[in-house]
C-alpha cells in the first residue's frame, strides 16, 4: 500500500516530535522534557548505553519522555520507541537495518507487480477480446489507485523514502491498467478523465513537498482535500462493488462528502475540540489504508460472480504483491505503524494469498505452485514476529503485536 529511516542513535533535542502516524493533520504533539540527577547518568554511561549528554540551563538533558500510547489513536503514535532503541544492543540494530532493506527490496517485485497484468491485458487488446479485462473491476483498481496516493502524501511527511518509492509505483502501474480497461470500455470516461487530474495534481504536489519546494498553506489544502475525497469515496465504492444485489445510489458518498466537509470546515474555524481533531486526524489516515484494502475485496467479489473471468487474473502478479506487500511488514512491525502493517498484511491476505486461492480452486494454477507459496508466506510471518519479538527482549510473539496496537 512511503527520506530515509531516521538512525536510532540519536536523541533528538528538539520540543516537538513529528507525527509518524496515519493522519494528515499537521498539528504537532508537544513532548515533555525530563532532567536526569547525576547518579542517575552516571549509572546510565557506566552501562555502556550510548545516549547523549546536552548541557542545558545548567544541567544534564539525557533525552525526551515519550509517553505511550495506543497505536489506534494515530495522531499520537510514533515509531520507534527511544529508549528502548538505545539499550537492545547489537541484535536490535541489526534487526533495525535488515527491515530497512527488507523495504528497499521491496520495490522490485512492486516494479514488477503490474507488469505481467499489463502484457497480458495488451495481448488481450491486441487480439480484439476486450471482455477478458471484465475480470479486473476498475472500481478496485480506482480505490487502490486512490488509496495509493493517499498513501504517498503520508509516506512523504514521514520522509521514508523507501515507501515512497513503493507508492509512487503503485499508483504509475494502477494509473497504467486504468488506462487499458478506458480503451476497452471496462471503465466509463468521465471518471477516468476526473481520476486523471486528480492523479497529475497529487503527483506534482507530492513532488514539491519532498524537495521542500511547496507553501505549507497549499499542502495543508492539498491534506483537507485527500481526507475529504477518501471519506466520500470509501463508502460509495464499497456500496457500488455490490450493485446490482443492492440498489444503486450516490447517498452513501453523499454523505459521507456532506459529514467530511463539515468537520474540516470546524477544524478549519478552530471549532472542533482536541479530541475532535484528534478524532479527525484518526478518521482521514485509516480512509487511505481502507481504500487500498478494499480492491482485493472487489477482486474476489468479482471472482465469486464471475468464476470463468479468474483466468484473466495473473498468477505472478498475486505472487509479486504477496512478496512486496511481505517485504514491508517486518519494517512495519518494527516501527510499530499500525496502519502500514494493516495494510501491508491485509493485502498479502487477500489480494495476494487470496486470488491465488481463488487461482487454485479454478484450476489455473498447479497444487505445488499453491503450496510452496503458502508455506512461504505463513513461514516468512512467524518468523517477522519471532524475531521482532526476540531483539524486543519478549518471551511471547505476540508482546511485540500487542506494543503495536495499544502502545504498551
Amino acid at each position: 500500500m512511503e527520506a530515509s529511516f531516521f538512525s536510532v542513535d540519536k536523541v533528538p533535542l528538539n520540543n516537538y516530535w513529528p507525527s509518524h502516524c496515519c493522519s494528515f493533520s499537521s498539528y504537532p504533539k508537544k513532548l515533555e522534557p525530563f532532567v536526569c540527577t547525576e547518579s542517575h547518568f552516571r549509572r546510565i554511561v557506566n552501562n555502556k548505553l550510548h545516549s547523549k549528554k546536552t548541557i542545558f540551563s545548567g544541567q544534564s538533558v539525557c533525552c525526551y519522555r515519550l509517553k505511550p500510547v495506543s497505536a489506534l489513536s494515530s495522531d499520537d503514535t510514533h515509531p520507534i520507541n527511544q529508549g528502548s532503541s538505545q539499550v537492545r544492543g547489537q541484535s536490535f540494530d541489526q534487526w533495525d537495518s535488515l527491515t530497512a532493506k527488507f523495504a528497499a527490496a521491496a520495490n522490485l517485485p512492486f516494479l514488477l507487480l503490474q507488469l505481467p497484468q499489463i502484457i497480458l491485458n495488451t495481448r488481450n487488446l491486441l487480439a480484439g477480446n476486450k471482455s477478458a479485462l471484465l475480470a479486473i473491476p476498475w472500481l478496485g483498481m480506482l480505490t487502490g489507485l486512490l488509496g495509493n496516493i493517499s498513501l504517498l502524501s503520508y509516506f512523504i511527511k514521514k520522509r521514508e523514502t523507501e515507501a515512497v518509492v513503493v507508492q509512487m509505483l503503485g499508483v504509475i502501474s494502477m494509473y497504467v491498467v486504468i488506462l487499458q480497461l478506458v480503451i476497452a470500455e471496462a471503465m466509463p470516461l468521465p471518471h477516468f478523465i476526473v481520476t486523471s487530474i486528480v492523479i497529475a495534481s497529487g503527483l506534482v504536489l507530492n513532488f514539491m513537498r519532498y524537495f521542500h519546494l511547496l507553501d505549507g498553506e497549499i499542502w495543508h489544502f492539498w491534506e483537507e482535500f485527500i481526507t475529504i475525497g477518501g471519506l466520500s469515496a470509501l463508502p460509495q465504492v464499497m456500496w457500488s462493488t455490490f450493485v446490482p444485489y443492492i440498489p444503486h445510489t450516490v447517498l452513501p458518498g453523499f454523505i459521507a462528502f456532506s459529514t467530511a466537509v463539515v468537520a474540516v470546515f470546524l477544524a478549519r474555524m478552530g471549532k472542533l475540540s482536541e479530541k475532535g481533531i484528534g478524532i479527525l486526524g484518526f478518521v482521514s489516515g485509516w480512509t487511505a489504508t481502507l481504500l487500498f484494502m478494499w480492491m482485493p475485496v472487489s477482486q474476489m467479489w468479482t471472482n465469486i460472480l464471475n468464476p470463468e473471468n479468474v483466468k484473466g487474473l495473473s498468477a505472478v502478479s498475486m505472487l509479486l504483491a504477496m512478496i512486496g506487500n511481505g517485504l514491508l511488514i517486518p519494517r512495519a512491525l518494527f516501527i510499530r505503524d499500525l496502519m502500514w502493517f494493516t495494510g501491508s498484511t491485509w493485502s498479502c491476505v487477500f489480494y495476494g494469498w487470496g486470488n491465488l486461492i481463488c487461482l487454485y480452486c479454478f484450476n489455473n494454477i498447479s497444487r505445488e505452485f499453491f503450496l510452496a507459496s503458502s508455506f512461504g508466506f505463513l513461514a516468512w510471518i512467524g518468523i517477522t514476529v519471532w524475531r521482532d519479538a526476540k531483539v524486543h527482549g519478549y518471551n511471547s510473539p505476540f508482546s511485540s503485536l500487542k506494543e503495536m496496537i495499544f502502545g504498551h
